[in-house]
């Protein structure tokens, strides 16, 4: 499936020459900002899209795209309500997609794992792990820090 692009109105503040443009594709979500001389662009992989944000005015609204992995949000103003709407339906869809289809590690029992090794080997069950009180991503049971927010575990 191909990347849909997605640009900021020109009558907003800071667009007027050159505006944002949100970048949804198959892997990432990218924003785009070019200047005279340089281009700005921030990506997030798909699976590590925590939330999607919207701000809606009377016109424009405003994106928030937070990242699971601690990074800071990618922030756009200035787009069409149908624009910001679509954006976070594309990134739900490509995220549902994503957990949906099996990695490429998996074995033909679907359980990722080293090949050759028994099915399930490797593989974290529930009783392996646990929840992150602050940021609520799973983690291994014996970890003391977790390795998405790095809250210190008990």
């Amino acid at each position: 499936m191909d990347a849909e692009s997605f640009v900021a109105s020109r009558w907003t503040r800071g667009n007027l020459l050159f505006p944002t443009r949100i970048v949804v594709g198959e892997q990432s979500v990218m924003r785009r900002k070019r200047s005279w001389l340089t281009l700005s662009e921030e990506s997030i992989h798909i699976r590590n899209v925590a939330s999607v944000l919207i701000r809606t005015g009377l016109i424009w609204s405003e994106l928030c795209i937070e990242s699971s992995g601690g990074r800071d949000p990618i922030q756009s103003h200035g787009h069409a309500k149908g624009d910001a709407r679509r954006i976070k339906e594309l990134i739900e869809e490509r995220q549902a997609r994503l957990g949906a289809a099996p990695s490429p590690a998996a074995g033909p029992s679907g359980a990722a794992g080293p090949v050759g090794a028994p099915a399930g080997a490797g593989v974290a069950t529930d009783a392996d792990t646990r929840t992150c009180p602050r940021c609520a991503e799973t983690i291994k049971r014996a970890a003391r820090l977790c390795r998405y927010c790095g809250h210190a575990l008990d």
